[in-house]
């Protein structure tokens, strides 16, 4: 099985998980922090893959190569002001995070900078989700400042 070159400390996933399974609780199923290159996945519920860590890891990378569109021009909101004195903003104001809604379960992506986090969850409130996104780029914040 293919492992992650990044190094991630286990203060900055236990902050990550901590502040998911706190916001989200039993609803929470993953957890992935990731980059332009590579990804590791900090949390995985007990009953998804059977404990198969590299059906896990599989299924997340299908997910990772998705949601990396946040580092592409392709996704890149600023292009929508006609204004251009002020290209980090767009008529919605700042880019906080991304909610993909399904039927059974959400996708959320965070980023800042060169990194990001992926959340996925079991059906819950939006308001459950907004407040981790915020915590968790704060913490995404305070990582790319270190």
């Amino acid at each position: 099985m293919t492992r992650s070159s990044i190094d991630v400390s286990q203060a900055f996933t236990d902050a990550i998980v901590s502040t998911c399974r706190t916001t989200l609780g039993d609803s929470l199923r993953s957890v992935v922090y990731f980059t332009r290159d590579d990804f590791e996945t900090l949390y995985i519920r007990q009953d998804l893959y059977g404990g198969d860590e590299e059906m896990a890891r599989a299924a997340k990378e299908r997910l990772v190569e998705n949601e990396r569109a946040a580092f592409g021009p392709h996704e890149t909101y600023s292009k929508t002001r006609d204004d251009s004195s002020d290209l980090t903003r767009t008529e919605f104001g700042e880019y906080e995070f991304t909610l993909r809604i399904f039927s059974e379960g959400f996708v959320g992506r965070a980023v800042i900078g060169d990194h990001g986090v992926i959340v996925t969850t079991d059906e819950l409130e939006l308001s459950e989700f907004e407040e981790m996104e915020v915590a968790i780029c704060q913490i995404l914040e305070e990582e790319s400042a270190a």
